[in-house]
């Protein structure tokens, strides 16, 4: 059976509109030679219907939530903020690759790879989150964290997957970039898109 598209944009469980969440990402502003790619790629994906291409701004790695902003004190984000300053500092910039270009049912994605130092980042993350509420306070699965810049997002049900990879098959190259800050945001994604304000932003290796 053809896998088809899910569209991403569903109310996940506790989202609703005029709510923000509270996460870390690395952003990616930042990284010229992703840029550059997608440049390149971004007629592609337009030509896609069923998918939203994500604008260049608004590049991210999604790494480790919080909570909903209506549900986390800003006592205890200044004090996650700080513990979690203090866990990035003991590691490394992160150089590594995105790609090749894959696609799943719910959008077209950079994987990283390989994918180690993404895992330690989100661990000292966790721990900074488990110093400040408690060891089994700290949301979502520690296992289930596979680090990736999405490209566009799937906006329907039922598009033919294989017709997508298809249409983005010459773009099979991998990007370099080079991560040295991991930034603490307000999540927003009313308008089918994924905007943010930077609530703190930490730089790894600072103690290096």
């Amino acid at each position: 059976m053809d896998v088809e598209t899910r569209d991403h944009w569903w109310w996940r469980p506790g989202w609703r509109p005029g709510r923000s969440f509270y996460t870390w990402h690395f952003l990616m502003e930042d990284q010229p030679a992703l840029h550059t790619f997608v440049q390149r790629v971004r007629p592609a994906l337009e030509a896609v219907t069923a998918l939203d291409p994500i604008p260049s701004r608004w590049l991210h790695m999604t790494t480790q939530g919080v909570g909903f902003a209506d549900e986390v004190s800003q006592e205890d984000l200044t004090t996650i903020s700080a513990e979690v300053a203090g866990q990035l500092a003991e590691l490394d910039p992160i150089a590594t690759r995105l790609g090749p270009l894959t696609t799943d049912a719910e959008g077209v994605h950079l994987p990283a790879d390989p994918t180690e130092a993404f895992v330690r980042v989100r661990a000292a993350i966790r721990t900074g989150i488990g110093q400040v509420w408690g060891a089994d306070r700290v949301p979502e699965a520690e296992q289930e964290f596979h680090p990736h810049v999405s490209l566009a997002y799937a906006n329907t049900d039922g598009e033919l997957l294989r017709l997508i990879r298809q249409a983005l098959d010459e773009y099979r190259e991998s990007v370099p970039v080079t991560l040295d800050r991991v930034s603490l945001i307000a999540l927003n994604r009313d308008e089918g898109q994924y905007r943010w304000r930077t609530v703190a932003t930490l730089r790894l290796g600072i103690c290096r």
